[in-house]
């Protein structure tokens, strides 16, 4: 590892606002901070959002300035990516962002029944191919996986650059009977004020706002690769949909739970 990798790992562990436990203190446990990020992290009682995959944490920390009275965590397992925005968010004395390094598939082990309110998956790997689609942060299979913690009727949005990803994603949503907030497979193409998409609508996302602002909102905001991609002429893809506790989500299928 190079110096300069090195100091920043080190640092990147000594950030307050950093929780990076070890395999074996999650593997089929529940860690300490579960249900208890409000009071222990923030302090407070607002709203939690997460962004999963999180990368150099461009999205957490610009929402966390868009939105101050909600508290956002950016969740990844490569720190030396994270320390970017934890290094960020202590220099600005962000008292609403958190970075929680771990692999997704242990989510469960840090979030309790309601504790989210709302989860953000920018960019994510796409896990190309349909021999991979159950590791995509968009399947079935970590749907419900985010059941067991976003609070009823919780929302999650999907930004990605991956025509196969979104596509992948509109089906699940689709297939499983989800309401579907927002979809558009070129996003920096929408012009605000002329929007399809009733105040209503874009009202009923956890940011208050009308359509335009709301739209703002998400262009305003851009991760290192989505410049790359944007500068590559490349479109990037939007969706948001609802999860709901009573649906049991499947493969092609929903089930009513018994």
């Amino acid at each position: 590892m190079g110096k300069n990798k090195l100091a920043r790992w080190n640092e990147f562990g000594s950030f307050a606002n950093v929780i990076q436990p070890e395999i074996g203190e999650i593997a089929g446990k529940d860690y300490p901070i579960k249900g208890n990020w409000n009071s222990q992290i923030f302090k407070n009682n607002n709203p939690v959002i997460l962004e999963l995959g999180c990368g150099k944490g461009e999205y957490t920390i610009g929402l966390a300035r868009l939105f101050p009275q909600n508290n956002f965590i950016g969740v990844d397992i490569k720190g030396a990516r994270m320390w970017r925005g934890a290094k960020t968010s202590n220099e600005l004395q962000m008292q609403n962002v958190a970075f929680l390094r771990t692999r997704i598939e242990f989510i469960n082990s840090f979030f309790t029944q309601g504790e989210v309110d709302e989860i953000w998956i920018t960019f994510p790997d796409p896990h190309a191919g349909a021999r991979n689609s159950n590791k995509r942060l968009t399947s079935p299979q970590f749907l419900r996986k985010y059941l067991l913690f976003l609070k009823e009727n919780g929302i999650v949005h999907l930004k990605t650059d991956n025509e196969e990803l979104y596509k992948f994603t509109c089906s699940v949503v689709k297939d499983n009977n989800l309401d579907l907030i927002i979809s558009t497979d070129d996003l920096y193409s929408i012009k605000p004020e002329t929007s399809d998409i009733s105040p209503e609508i874009a009202g009923s996302l956890s940011h208050p706002g009308e359509t335009a602002s709301f739209f703002e909102n998400i262009l305003s905001i851009k991760t290192h690769y989505e410049r790359l991609f944007l500068l590559k002429g490349m479109k990037i893809t939007y969706l948001s949909f609802r999860l709901k506790k009573e649906k049991f989500l499947h493969n092609g299928e929903v089930r009513k739970k018994s």
